[in-house]
Protein backbone atom coordinates (compact mmCIF):
# COMPACT_ATOMS: atom_id res chain seq x y z
CA UNK A 1 0.00 0.00 0.00
CA UNK A 2 1.56 3.35 -0.79
CA UNK A 3 0.97 6.04 2.04
CA UNK A 4 3.28 8.25 1.11
CA UNK A 5 1.88 11.65 2.24
CA UNK A 6 3.49 13.88 0.10
CA UNK A 7 2.34 11.97 -2.93
CA UNK A 8 -0.87 11.89 -1.51
CA UNK A 9 -1.03 15.99 -1.07
CA UNK A 10 -0.09 16.63 -4.11
CA UNK A 11 -3.12 14.47 -5.18
CA UNK A 12 -5.24 16.16 -3.06
CA UNK A 13 -4.00 19.55 -4.10
CA UNK A 14 -4.68 18.78 -7.68
CA UNK A 15 -7.97 17.53 -6.89
CA UNK A 16 -8.57 20.79 -5.23
CA UNK A 17 -7.56 22.34 -8.50
CA UNK A 18 -9.98 20.62 -10.59
CA UNK A 19 -12.85 21.14 -8.63
CA UNK A 20 -12.34 24.94 -8.08
CA UNK A 21 -12.37 25.05 -12.12
CA UNK A 22 -15.35 22.71 -12.35
CA UNK A 23 -17.35 24.83 -9.72
CA UNK A 24 -16.64 28.75 -10.47
CA UNK A 25 -18.02 29.01 -13.78
CA UNK A 26 -21.33 27.92 -12.55
CA UNK A 27 -21.15 30.29 -8.50
CA UNK A 28 -23.38 33.10 -8.21
CA UNK A 29 -24.85 32.88 -11.98
CA UNK A 30 -28.72 33.69 -12.91
CA UNK A 31 -31.36 31.22 -12.44
CA UNK A 32 -28.65 28.32 -11.24
CA UNK A 33 -30.86 25.34 -11.52
CA UNK A 34 -31.03 23.47 -8.24
CA UNK A 35 -32.70 19.61 -7.20
CA UNK A 36 -34.22 18.75 -4.25
CA UNK A 37 -32.50 15.37 -2.54
CA UNK A 38 -34.73 15.63 0.69
CA UNK A 39 -38.40 14.90 -0.14
CA UNK A 40 -39.34 16.39 3.54
CA UNK A 41 -37.20 19.53 3.25
CA UNK A 42 -34.86 21.28 1.29
CA UNK A 43 -31.45 19.80 0.30
CA UNK A 44 -30.33 21.05 -2.61
CA UNK A 45 -27.94 19.52 -5.75
CA UNK A 46 -26.54 21.39 -8.83
CA UNK A 47 -24.55 20.83 -11.77
CA UNK A 48 -21.94 22.70 -9.85
CA UNK A 49 -21.79 19.43 -7.05
CA UNK A 50 -21.62 16.46 -10.39
CA UNK A 51 -19.23 18.65 -12.05
CA UNK A 52 -16.62 18.67 -9.40
CA UNK A 53 -17.38 15.57 -8.11
CA UNK A 54 -17.22 13.61 -11.60
CA UNK A 55 -13.59 15.78 -12.59
CA UNK A 56 -12.13 14.93 -9.36
CA UNK A 57 -12.97 10.93 -9.85
CA UNK A 58 -11.74 11.53 -13.48
CA UNK A 59 -8.41 12.69 -12.21
CA UNK A 60 -7.52 9.81 -9.16
CA UNK A 61 -8.79 6.95 -12.36
CA UNK A 62 -5.40 8.38 -13.57
CA UNK A 63 -3.38 9.47 -10.76
CA UNK A 64 -4.79 7.04 -7.80
CA UNK A 65 -6.53 4.15 -9.68
CA UNK A 66 -6.11 1.41 -7.13
CA UNK A 67 -7.59 4.12 -4.27
CA UNK A 68 -11.01 3.77 -3.69
CA UNK A 69 -13.40 6.70 -3.41
CA UNK A 70 -16.66 7.53 -1.07
CA UNK A 71 -18.43 10.31 -2.75
CA UNK A 72 -21.63 12.56 -1.77
CA UNK A 73 -22.98 12.90 -5.35
CA UNK A 74 -21.87 9.25 -6.97
CA UNK A 75 -21.81 6.77 -4.15
CA UNK A 76 -18.58 4.45 -3.47
CA UNK A 77 -16.10 2.77 -5.94
CA UNK A 78 -14.33 0.22 -4.57
CA UNK A 79 -10.17 0.14 -4.82
CA UNK A 80 -7.10 -2.70 -3.47
CA UNK A 81 -4.79 0.34 -2.09
CA UNK A 82 -6.68 0.36 1.44
CA UNK A 83 -6.46 3.82 1.09
CA UNK A 84 -10.29 5.46 0.52
CA UNK A 85 -10.40 9.76 -1.09
CA UNK A 86 -13.43 10.88 0.95
CA UNK A 87 -15.20 13.64 -1.46
CA UNK A 88 -17.73 16.63 -0.74
CA UNK A 89 -18.03 18.80 -3.94
CA UNK A 90 -19.85 21.44 -2.50
CA UNK A 91 -20.59 20.86 1.04
CA UNK A 92 -22.43 23.39 2.25
CA UNK A 93 -24.80 23.55 -1.50
CA UNK A 94 -27.71 26.08 0.41
CA UNK A 95 -25.43 28.65 0.99
CA UNK A 96 -23.83 28.05 -2.73
CA UNK A 97 -27.56 28.39 -4.31
CA UNK A 98 -27.78 31.46 -1.82
CA UNK A 99 -24.41 33.18 -3.03
CA UNK A 100 -22.53 32.88 0.04
CA UNK A 101 -18.66 32.62 0.31
CA UNK A 102 -19.17 29.36 3.06
CA UNK A 103 -19.31 26.74 1.17
CA UNK A 104 -16.09 24.56 -0.05
CA UNK A 105 -14.63 21.56 -1.47
CA UNK A 106 -13.71 18.95 1.14
CA UNK A 107 -11.34 16.28 0.46
CA UNK A 108 -10.07 13.42 2.83
CA UNK A 109 -7.64 10.50 2.55
CA UNK A 110 -7.30 7.73 4.92
CA UNK A 111 -7.74 3.56 5.50
CA UNK A 112 -10.74 2.31 7.16
CA UNK A 113 -9.55 3.72 10.11
CA UNK A 114 -10.44 7.25 9.62
CA UNK A 115 -8.54 10.47 7.72
CA UNK A 116 -4.80 11.03 7.22
CA UNK A 117 -5.33 14.06 5.69
CA UNK A 118 -7.90 16.45 4.32
CA UNK A 119 -8.33 19.63 2.29
CA UNK A 120 -11.30 22.03 3.04
CA UNK A 121 -10.61 24.40 -0.09
CA UNK A 122 -13.00 27.89 -0.63
CA UNK A 123 -12.60 28.52 -4.81
CA UNK A 124 -14.03 32.27 -4.47
CA UNK A 125 -12.37 33.77 -2.28
CA UNK A 126 -9.16 31.46 -3.06
CA UNK A 127 -8.90 30.02 0.40
CA UNK A 128 -7.16 26.39 0.84
CA UNK A 129 -6.65 24.62 4.41
CA UNK A 130 -4.73 21.80 4.10
CA UNK A 131 -3.49 19.23 7.20
CA UNK A 132 -1.60 16.21 7.40
CA UNK A 133 1.29 14.57 9.61
CA UNK A 134 0.66 16.72 12.20
CA UNK A 135 1.30 19.87 10.32
CA UNK A 136 -1.57 22.44 8.78
CA UNK A 137 -1.33 25.61 6.33
CA UNK A 138 -3.72 27.80 4.79
CA UNK A 139 -3.50 29.81 1.48
CA UNK A 140 -5.06 32.28 0.29
CA UNK A 141 -4.91 36.45 -0.58
CA UNK A 142 -2.44 37.22 2.36
CA UNK A 143 -0.20 34.50 1.25
CA UNK A 144 0.60 31.20 3.12
CA UNK A 145 1.46 30.03 6.64
CA UNK A 146 1.08 27.40 8.94
CA UNK A 147 -1.49 27.36 10.99
CA UNK A 148 -2.62 25.78 14.39
CA UNK A 149 -5.38 26.19 16.90
CA UNK A 150 -6.48 28.34 19.89
CA UNK A 151 -5.18 27.68 23.22
CA UNK A 152 -6.74 26.36 26.00
CA UNK A 153 -9.57 28.89 27.19
CA UNK A 154 -12.56 28.88 29.23
CA UNK A 155 -16.13 28.01 27.65
CA UNK A 156 -17.19 31.31 29.21
CA UNK A 157 -14.61 32.75 26.28
CA UNK A 158 -15.14 30.27 23.69
CA UNK A 159 -16.63 30.70 20.26
CA UNK A 160 -18.94 28.33 18.80
CA UNK A 161 -20.20 27.54 15.10
CA UNK A 162 -23.05 25.64 13.75
CA UNK A 163 -24.85 25.22 10.47
CA UNK A 164 -27.91 25.15 11.34
CA UNK A 165 -30.16 26.60 14.51
CA UNK A 166 -32.49 23.38 14.27
CA UNK A 167 -29.46 20.93 15.03
CA UNK A 168 -30.42 17.29 14.03
CA UNK A 169 -33.47 15.96 16.48
CA UNK A 170 -34.95 17.83 19.27
CA UNK A 171 -32.24 16.17 22.03
CA UNK A 172 -29.33 17.01 19.82
CA UNK A 173 -30.24 20.75 19.74
CA UNK A 174 -30.88 20.48 23.56
CA UNK A 175 -27.50 19.64 23.66
CA UNK A 176 -26.03 22.33 21.55
CA UNK A 177 -28.19 25.01 22.59
CA UNK A 178 -26.49 24.12 26.45
CA UNK A 179 -22.86 24.51 25.55
CA UNK A 180 -24.23 27.25 23.17
CA UNK A 181 -25.96 29.14 26.48
CA UNK A 182 -22.06 28.49 28.28
CA UNK A 183 -20.02 30.17 25.45
CA UNK A 184 -19.03 34.17 24.52
CA UNK A 185 -20.28 34.49 20.69
CA UNK A 186 -22.24 31.57 18.38
CA UNK A 187 -22.81 32.09 14.80
CA UNK A 188 -24.68 29.79 12.53
CA UNK A 189 -24.64 28.99 9.07
CA UNK A 190 -21.18 28.42 7.88
CA UNK A 191 -21.03 24.95 6.92
CA UNK A 192 -17.11 23.64 6.14
CA UNK A 193 -15.99 27.27 7.09
CA UNK A 194 -16.69 26.82 10.20
CA UNK A 195 -14.11 23.55 10.78
CA UNK A 196 -11.44 25.73 8.74
CA UNK A 197 -11.49 28.07 11.31
CA UNK A 198 -11.26 25.95 14.19
CA UNK A 199 -7.74 24.96 12.07
CA UNK A 200 -6.69 28.38 11.87
CA UNK A 201 -7.57 29.65 15.34
CA UNK A 202 -9.91 31.89 15.07
CA UNK A 203 -13.01 29.59 16.51
CA UNK A 204 -12.76 27.23 19.62
CA UNK A 205 -16.16 24.67 18.73
CA UNK A 206 -18.31 23.43 15.96
CA UNK A 207 -21.00 21.17 17.50
CA UNK A 208 -23.52 19.19 14.69
CA UNK A 209 -25.57 16.69 13.53
CA UNK A 210 -26.84 14.02 11.31
CA UNK A 211 -23.53 14.47 9.17
CA UNK A 212 -22.19 11.83 6.85
CA UNK A 213 -18.70 10.80 6.11
CA UNK A 214 -17.94 12.74 3.19
CA UNK A 215 -19.07 15.89 5.60
CA UNK A 216 -16.81 15.41 8.36
CA UNK A 217 -13.25 13.12 7.41
CA UNK A 218 -11.65 16.33 5.28
CA UNK A 219 -12.44 18.83 8.92
CA UNK A 220 -11.34 15.69 11.00
CA UNK A 221 -7.72 15.34 9.28
CA UNK A 222 -7.13 19.37 8.74
CA UNK A 223 -8.36 20.10 12.78
CA UNK A 224 -6.30 17.18 14.10
CA UNK A 225 -3.28 18.17 12.03
CA UNK A 226 -3.72 21.63 13.21
CA UNK A 227 -3.76 20.39 17.31
CA UNK A 228 -7.67 20.21 17.58
CA UNK A 229 -9.55 17.07 18.18
CA UNK A 230 -12.57 15.87 16.26
CA UNK A 231 -14.91 13.07 17.85
CA UNK A 232 -18.61 12.28 18.59
CA UNK A 233 -20.89 13.32 21.36
CA UNK A 234 -19.49 10.34 23.58
CA UNK A 235 -16.07 11.62 22.91
CA UNK A 236 -15.48 8.14 20.20
CA UNK A 237 -14.56 8.50 16.39
CA UNK A 238 -16.70 10.34 14.11
CA UNK A 239 -14.94 9.80 10.79
CA UNK A 240 -18.48 7.54 9.87
CA UNK A 241 -20.76 10.42 10.42
CA UNK A 242 -23.05 11.37 13.13
CA UNK A 243 -22.93 13.68 15.66
CA UNK A 244 -19.76 15.93 15.88
CA UNK A 245 -17.71 17.84 17.91
CA UNK A 246 -14.80 19.36 16.60
CA UNK A 247 -12.58 21.50 19.08
CA UNK A 248 -9.42 23.78 19.20
CA UNK A 249 -8.19 21.69 21.76
CA UNK A 250 -8.45 18.87 24.33
CA UNK A 251 -9.54 21.05 27.41
CA UNK A 252 -12.35 23.31 25.71
CA UNK A 253 -13.42 19.45 23.97
CA UNK A 254 -13.80 18.26 27.51
CA UNK A 255 -15.89 20.99 28.63
CA UNK A 256 -17.90 20.94 25.59
CA UNK A 257 -18.54 17.02 25.57
CA UNK A 258 -19.49 16.72 29.58
CA UNK A 259 -21.88 19.25 28.70
CA UNK A 260 -23.68 17.26 25.71
CA UNK A 261 -23.66 14.26 28.01
CA UNK A 262 -24.98 15.29 30.00
CA UNK A 263 -28.23 16.81 27.94
CA UNK A 264 -27.99 13.48 25.31
CA UNK A 265 -27.32 10.58 27.83
CA UNK A 266 -27.90 11.63 31.19
CA UNK A 267 -27.19 8.29 32.29
CA UNK A 268 -23.89 7.58 30.50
Amino acid sequence: MNHDIDDLRHVANALADVARSAILPYFRTPNLAADNKAPGGYDPVTAADRAAEQAMRSLLAEMRPDDAILGEEFGASAGTSGLTWVLDPIDGTRGFVAGTPTWGVLIAVGPETGPILGIIDQPYIGERFEGAAGAAQMSGPLGTRAITTRPTRDLAEAIVFTTFPEVGTDVDRLGFEAVATEAKLVRYGMDCYAYALVAAGQVDLVIEAGLQAYDIQAPIALIEAAGGIVTDWEGGPVHQGGRALAAANRDIHAAALAILQVQTCPKC
